[in-house]
């Protein structure tokens, strides 16, 4: 960058100033000022500014270097049609300016969640490359034990793909990059087949900011340019956010897949009474009507689903790796989940229960009553079996790894008002005569109290025995 200054003491002479990247500045100047005397500069000068200028680069320091010149008379009778070249030339160098640019304290932080997620950081920008490299260890944006390229973009112009590829693979950081340069970085990175989220302030990023699959322009340095070329704008520019946008969004796709979890496991065994009476020509009893498995869907499912909706990001989110693009919101673990594991064993506890509620009431297949008392209380029962194992489940499925028995237990209140809810439907469907009539219940009675009570206990600790093994494995 130059300025052209005017005299202020009426001789009307004419200074030009240049800052800029010292070796370029450098390269121009044929003269140093030292001790307010103007000598020709040598080699042996410029290297000893070169020497000066790495060493607080190494330690994450910007420089700039500051020359200048007076203009001739001639100089200034064409200034108007002189051109930089013509101006910026036998420079007299004039020093070093050091500025400190701390990065933020929890960007740090940031950037070994980012490490830990699977996320890839990789510093491409216009810096020094002792001062990217330097800032990218000051950051941890690097694997310490691994060796850190700096590629510049001088470099970058005459490499050819591959070797772009096998450093991308790698720890780098490129520095004195040009608009096309990081645009081409980014371009590799997705031909590698990755999804690549793109940052910038200036309208040299713009290009890559447009190609990016996401481009976060930055809200309050950012250009006009970098903004209409962004997908997304960082108000407060701030790399964290975005890493806590990540896990927030994380979170989010978590919660859905145990929303749909919860939903669809109760689905199973509200299906298997039918499957039982088919199969067994009607000799076993629908073991619940239409109105009770509409009870269940619509009214007790309804306020926990909607409470696992609400869960904090589980801890260890960011430790996971990155989830494929052509990964399904249903795959065959969240069906596995729902049908063979929680479907499974409420399909089972609440068969076991008709079955039980009729032997108690003494009735043994294939004498089941298909009308009358015996026969609505033991459908009753079946319900609220269905119903206690659903309270377990929820529970359950807050968590898909960590335990549920932590300092976070009560935080979500919502899951526990619908819990209350459930107990309170299935107290007023029971005991409460016109919901009696049109659902087609009955009272349950202590015995029935003690054993539906006790359906959730077994449920909670088997599957915090899984989660237990699957922590240990995820560990080795």
């Amino acid at each position: 960058m130059m300025t052209v200054i005017q005299s202020s003491d009426g001789t009307h002479r004419f200074n030009t100033y240049t800052k800029g990247a010292p070796n370029c500045v450098v390269d121009k100047c044929t003269s140093y000022l030292e001790h307010g005397e103007i000598k020709p500069i040598t080699q042996e000068i410029k290297d000893k500014i070169m020497r000066a200028n790495d060493g607080y680069a190494k330690d994450g320091l910007r420089v700039l270097a500051v020359a200048g010149r007076n203009l001739d008379q001639k100089m200034m009778d064409n200034l108007d049609s002189a051109t930089i070249e013509t101006v910026e030339k036998d420079l007299t160098f004039l020093g070093l300016t050091v500025m400190m640019d701390p990065p933020r304290a929890e960007v740090y932080k940031a950037a070994r969640e980012c490490r830990k997620a699977g996320i890839k950081v990789t510093m491409v920008t216009g810096d020094y490359g002792l001062t990217a490299k330097s800032i990218a260890r000051q950051i941890g944006l690097n694997d310490p034990d691994k060796p850190l390229t700096v590629i510049t973009g001088d470099a970058l112009k005459t490499m050819p793909d591959d070797e772009l590829r096998h450093y991308l693979e790698g720890e780098v950081v490129f520095a004195r990059m040009a608009p096309e340069q990081k645009y081409r970085v980014v371009s590799m990175y997705e031909k590698m087949g990755k999804i690549v989220a793109a940052t910038g302030d200036g309208v040299n990023d713009a290009p890559a900011l447009k190609k990016a699959n996401i481009g976060i322009a930055m809200g309050g340095t950012g250009t006009d340019v970098a903004k209409e070329a962004a997908d997304m704008i960082l108000t407060d520019d701030n790399f964290a956010s975005i890493v806590g946008a990540i896990k927030e969004g994380r979170g989010v796709y978590s919660n859905i897949r145990k929303f749909l979890i919860y939903i669809l496991n109760s689905n199973m065994p509200e299906a298997v009474p039918s499957v039982l009476f088919l199969l067994s020509g009607g000799a076993i009893p629908l073991a619940l009507t239409v109105m009770e498995i509409l009870f269940i869907d619509l009214g007790t499912d309804m306020i926990p689903a909607l409470g696992l909706g609400r869960e904090d990001p589980e801890k260890g989110i960011m430790d996971r790796p990155p989830r494929s693009p052509k990964d399904h919101l249903i795959n065959k673990h969240v069906l596995a989940k729902a049908f063979l594991w929680y479907g499974l064993i409420a399909s089972i506890i609440a068969t076991a229960a008709f079955f039980g509620a009729n032997f108690y009431r003494g009735h043994i297949f294939p004498n089941l009553p298909e009308v009358g008392w015996d026969y609505r209380q033991a459908t009753t029962v079946t319900l609220a079996a269905i119903i206690f194992c659903q309270i377990a489940a929820v529970l359950n499925i807050r968590y898909s790894r960590q335990s549920m028995f932590n300092k976070h237990f009560f935080k979500n209140s919502m899951i526990f008002i619908g819990i209350i809810m459930e107990i309170v439907l299935l107290l007023c469907i029971s005991y409460v005569p016109v919901f009696q009539s049109f659902f087609g219940t009955e009272p349950l009675n202590s015995h029935d109290w003690i054993m539906l009570v006790c359906i959730p206990i077994p449920l909670i600790l088997i599957d915090e025995l899984r989660k237990w093994i699957l922590r240990k494995n995820y560990k080795k």
